[in-house]
């Protein structure tokens, strides 16, 4: 399938990867498919019932509370507990759950060869993320691709700053020493789309289904890929 091209690009997909000498990945879809063999609606449940145990806990997690998507269930208790000891235990509760997630993980076409062409051509890696950073560490060391990106994995940390902010981009950039004019996120989430634009950072789109594609078009991604074969 063509790269999907947002109306008036800014410039050509291979005048953009020509320029290209650092590349940001987020995770989950880009690097894998995190959660293939251990459903995110189970973590999820998982980690209401945990608030539902704790003192005020479903309070905190208001409207989110019966949501799918851990992330959206932690990224609300982290909004409203000011003292902090809920979404700390409940972020390390999910990094276990990624952890675990990790070892039934699906590889996402084409990564391996991406990576080792690109590094081939002298580019540097890293993980941009809103999972854990050593999640997306020990899935790479699994696949021996940890050498790739040496240690350069910014994800989920506390006080929560989830992407769409783009601390963690912002702070790849700062250990890389890179250039953010010549660096490239590759996302598959309007939230990325929207943190590399706020880093300044030109944005490559990945997304395997049309209406993903269209979203992230949606949210300013001028080029979007189905598939990395598309640009080896």
């Amino acid at each position: 399938m063509p790269a999907l091209r947002a109306e008036t690009p800014a410039e050509p997909l291979t005048e953009l990867l020509d320029r290209t000498r650092w590349v940001l990945f987020d995770f989950d879809g880009p690097v894998c498919r995190l959660f293939a063999g251990h459903p995110a609606r189970g973590i999820a449940r998982r980690m209401a019932s945990w608030l539902d145990a704790r003192p005020g806990g479903r309070a905190l997690a208001a409207g989110a509370a019966l949501s799918k998507n851990p992330q959206a269930l932690l990224r609300a208790v982290g909004t409203r507990d000011t003292e902090g000891g809920t979404v700390r235990a409940l972020e390390s509760l999910l990094t276990q759950e990624e952890l675990m997630a990790v070892e039934s993980a699906r590889p996402t076409p084409h990564l391996a060869e991406l990576l080792h062409t690109w590094y081939e051509a002298g580019r540097r890696f890293a993980v941009t993320t809103n999972n854990s950073p050593l999640a997306a560490r020990r899935y790479l060391e699994l696949q021996h691709l940890d050498g790739y990106f040496a240690d350069h994995y910014h994800g989920r940390s506390l006080p929560l700053r989830l992407k769409p902010d783009p601390y963690c981009l912002t702070e790849a950039v700062r250990s890389l020493d890179a250039d953010p004019r010549a660096t490239l996120m590759i996302g598959d989430e309007p939230g990325d789309a929207k943190a590399a634009r706020a880093a300044g950072i030109p944005f490559l789109g990945y997304a395997e289904r049309p209406s993903r594609r269209a979203e992230l078009c949606a949210a300013g991604a001028k080029h979007v890929v189905a598939s990395y074969a598309e640009v080896l």
